[in-house]
């Protein structure tokens, strides 16, 4: 999505006892208002319980420039605790985190906005390790232990960043606000590298000018923050926390499934057209599995969801991104007969007035079109799992066909999708009452697809989901007209 437009910038600054250099600091950061990419500067400075003095230059400061927003904290909360409340209170476009020292310079700010502007990024790290005009020469063993965690973190995040640890990250600012951050103290920088690098976001490195301090100019990381370092590596390995609604968790946990998905996609693929419109294309991860086409809308109403399907999809002109919401009429009215295929898959449960919404889907397809919906089955399933995700409830075979032909639909074919799924969901949803899908249970699902699609359609029982294939019917003056050209 390429941005021609200079964005507003938020600079979000924590400050601990950093009264002799704050001013200079807020001094170049205002600077950097109308250099290229940025249009406007907002300053978000967290004072997180300084005890020097640093507060009432602050208040000072506020005072004289209007770009500056200021956020007290009556107790220490560790630099994560400061971000977490700047994030908050941040509204620019982009976001960039500051240190309140003179290590990092302002300066760099549009060589950081430049692959975002450019609409190539999601997330820019700069980096003090690559070339760059000047950087000081300090600790070897820090540069040692930064060497360390920077390919730890990339050996488990299957990333090449050369500087894990920087303070400049900046970010599309959608994208940060949607990410949960727990971590405390030190443990921002690989907390955010792995939920980054699990929501497949866009990273970019460029160089940056480093002038770092010694221990007698004030400098506090020890080797101890290491050791927490290595500790938020690993924790965040290992847990899927990448969002901040449970919805967008489970949608992680199916992109961890990846025979699964080919395998939903497979069964699905047959009955698209060329001209495709995907409602609640989630975070993408069928999307990817229906591309390319001449024509396809991946389309969403949650603006996170959106940011990453603009992230994947849209800057590169794959496809069409919308916002679309099944509950507003307006949304649909330039799309009245213009698509061969709607896809609708795990949607209709999410809407109240699931009516309204298969008749909107059924205006917008062409004569002759195709309506592939799938939808969870059996309403002695509902359970924990559903209201995490959001769902209103679960369907039968029967009450689904009913209404796809009281929206006007031909119902060409309803059939099972998934049944050795209705055990997971089971245990999970209905006997320990669990809000989201464990990384492991998937992985292991996920490995046995292979059996699972063999043995699907001989299982006794209900699938978990029902899928259908619903046409649109020809008008009977168009199959005349039709008949008279041949």
């Amino acid at each position: 999505m390429e941005n021609h437009v200079p964005f507003r910038l938020s600079v979000i600054m924590p400050v601990y006892n950093e009264q002799f250099t704050i001013i200079k600091v807020i001094r170049k950061i205002l600077e950097q208002e109308g250099k290229p990419g940025i249009s406007t500067i907002q300053l978000v400075i967290v004072d997180d319980g300084s005890t020097d003095g640093s507060r009432e230059i602050i208040r000072q400061q506020a005072q004289l420039h209007s770009q500056i927003e200021v956020v007290f904290h009556e107790k220490n909360q560790g630099k994560t605790g400061a971000i977490r409340t700047g994030i908050d209170h941040a509204d620019g476009e982009v976001i960039v985190f500051q240190d309140a020292d003179l290590e990092y310079n302002p300066d760099d700010y549009s060589r950081l906005i430049r692959p975002i502007f450019e609409g190539n990024a999601d997330v820019v790290f700069g980096s003090r390790f690559l070339v760059a005009e000047y950087r000081r020469v300090l600790y070897f063993w820090h540069s040692v232990l930064n060497f360390f965690l920077t390919n730890l973190s990339n050996i488990l995040t299957d990333l090449t960043l050369t500087d894990m640890e920087t303070c400049y990250k900046m970010f599309r600012a959608p994208l940060l606000k949607s990410l949960p951050i727990r971590s405390e103290g030190f443990g921002l920088e690989p907390e955010l590298t792995s939920k980054i690098a699990k929501r497949n976001f866009r990273i970019y490195e460029v160089p940056i000018s480093y002038k770092g301090r010694t221990y007698e100019e004030g400098k506090k990381i020890t080797w101890k923050d290491g050791c927490w370092a290595i500790y938020y590596i690993m924790k965040y390995w290992l847990i899927d926390d990448c969002f901040k609604d449970s919805g967008g968790d489970v949608l992680h946990s199916m992109s961890l499934a990846p025979r699964f998905n080919r395998w939903m996609a497979d069964v699905v693929r047959p009955f698209l057209g060329r001209k495709v419109l995907e409602i609640g294309a989630g975070t993408g991860n069928m999307t990817s599995r229906f591309l390319p086409r001449d024509e396809y809308i991946a389309s969403e109403y949650d603006k996170h969801y959106l940011e990453t399907l603009h992230s994947r999809f849209g800057h590169e002109g794959r496809a069409q991104i919308r916002n679309l919401d099944l509950n507003e009429p307006d949304h649909f009215k330039d799309l009245m007969e213009t698509q061969d295929s709607v896809i609708c898959l795990n949607v209709l449960e999410h809407i109240e007035d699931d009516m309204s919404a298969l008749k909107r889907m059924y205006q917008t397809l062409n004569p002759g079109g195709n309506l592939i919906i799938l939808v969870p089955q059996g309403p002695e399933l509902f359970g924990s799992l559903d209201r995490a995700v959001g769902h209103f409830r679960r369907y039968t075979r029967a009450d689904l066909e009913k209404k796809l032909i009281e929206a006007g639909f031909n119902v060409e074919r309803i059939f099972d999708f998934n049944k050795p799924g209705v055990i997971g969901w089971f245990i999970n949803g209905k006997l320990f009452g669990r809000t989201s899908l464990g990384k492991l249970p998937m992985k292991i699902y996920d490995h046995l697809v292979w059996l699972f699609k063999r043995i699907d359609t001989v299982l006794p029982w209900r699938g978990l989901s029902i899928i259908a294939i619903a046409s649109k019917s020809i008008p009977a003056s168009s199959e005349k007209n039709g008949n008279a050209h041949e």
